[in-house]
């Protein structure tokens, strides 16, 4: 894994947009955004996994696989909805088996971009509220293992003046400092 500043400059959003030279984002700045993340080689990780999901309380899980023959037609359209920015009301929780991808999230208060490159062995946790956006990177591919702390479910949210009122997203910002 690795995190730093969004470049914002038009074009594929499937390719890097790392500034020249790059901006890293500390470790300190993910955390305060609330964002968990561990490395589990695949090699073995199965008791790896089930210990994390076992202590952040990660009930269920599902595999979710994004790619050009698996989603047909559908595929770009997918894409484009993916990249929408959006929050959930949940943590979304990914290991990435196979492929690589971005997970954008929002830098609050400043309303910048961090972009997060996830590679084989990566496990992220955005938390509830987070204004985020996904994004495949040019392999065109990604295999991840989805946790959920209940019954699987995905609702996006798009940002809007009604996401702004959302009970969760008021939480995560009391969480992160930031008043409402």
């Amino acid at each position: 894994m690795r995190a730093y500043y969004f470049d914002n400059l038009p074009g594929d959003q499937r390719l890097p947009h790392d500034y020249a030279p790059s901006r890293p984002v500390s470790e300190e700045t993910l955390q305060a955004l609330g964002l968990k993340h561990w490395h589990i080689p695949i090699g073995g990780h199965e008791p790896k996994i089930d210990e994390v999901a076992r202590t952040q309380g990660y009930k269920n899980r599902d595999v979710i696989g994004i790619t050009k023959a698996a989603l047909g037609e559908a595929y770009e359209t997918r894409l484009k909805t993916f990249f929408e920015e959006h929050m959930h009301e949940d943590e979304e929780i990914r290991y990435i088996l196979e492929g690589s991808g971005f997970f954008d999230v929002r830098e609050t208060p400043t309303d910048a971009w961090i972009r997060v490159a996830m590679f084989p062995g990566d496990l992220l946790v955005l938390p509830a509220g987070i204004y985020h956006r996904f994004s495949l990177d040019e392999t065109n591919v990604i295999k991840a293992l989805r946790l959920f702390k209940d019954e699987p479910k995905w609702i996006a949210y798009n940002r809007s003046v009604d996401t702004e009122a959302n009970e969760y997203r008021k939480e995560y910002l009391e969480s992160i400092g930031v008043g409402a």
